[in-house]
């Protein structure tokens, strides 16, 4: 696919946002509009999650209703890709409950996942929709609520699963990005609190985002 004027929403939480980067110039979204010519709109909210929060957040910045089904409705409309990438906040912190495929609400994960793909393919039936997986991140084999809930793999094998039941692509950043802050030397060159990736992170990802997009 040819990139160059392109309308791309990305829709996402703080790594979206830039968190992590020296200034907006430098996160992926603004390196991808000046790499490609694409018009790139960034809707990255930090700490948002793909399900809705059970407990409202005290930071007003991360309500009750950021969750990405809520905001996937207030994005502009002419949108020709939609790029959804989330998931690490919902195992990192997030409350909801991981569910099944069989919920039609954003109040589980599974839920939530059927309730945006949904959203998505009727407010956007021309555009393409794709997916990118969480990256990986330090401590992500523990699991949550005391040792008994799922790891971050279980988000990304949901997300992978739910995006091929809507036959959207997926670019598996979690199998390809090389971001592994588990190794020292990755960590302190482009992922240095074993989250958020860093300017040179965020030029590691424009590279592979760009050369997703443009193979679809």
């Amino acid at each position: 696919m040819e990139l160059k004027g392109k309308k791309i929403n990305f829709l996402g939480d703080s790594i979206t946002e830039g968190y992590g980067t020296s200034d907006e110039d430098h996160r992926f979204t603004a390196l991808i509009e000046k790499k490609t010519g694409a018009v790139c709109r960034n809707y990255g909210i930090g700490g948002t999650r793909i399900a809705r929060q059970q407990n409202p957040a005290e930071d007003p910045h991360v309500s009750e209703n950021s969750d990405y089904c809520f905001r996937a409705l207030n994005m502009d409309p002419d949108a020709d890709i939609i790029c959804v990438f989330g998931g690490t906040n919902d195992y990192g912190h997030g409350d909801a409950p991981i569910g099944s495929f069989d919920d039609c609400t954003p109040d589980t994960f599974c839920g939530a996942l059927n309730t945006l793909c949904t959203e998505l393919a009727e407010r956007y039936p021309a555009a393409r929709i794709v997916f990118f997986t969480p990256l990986h991140r330090a401590g992500e084999n523990n699991p949550k609520d005391g040792g008994e809930g799922p790891t971050l793999k279980t988000y990304v094998n949901l997300i992978r699963q739910a995006a091929e039941q809507y036959s959207f692509p997926v670019l598996d950043l979690y199998r390809v990005s090389g971001l592994q802050p588990e190794i020292p030397a990755i960590r302190e060159l482009y992922v240095p609190d074993g989250l958020h990736p860093n300017d040179a992170g965020h030029v590691r990802l424009t590279d592979i985002i760009v050369a997703f997009l443009e193979s679809l």
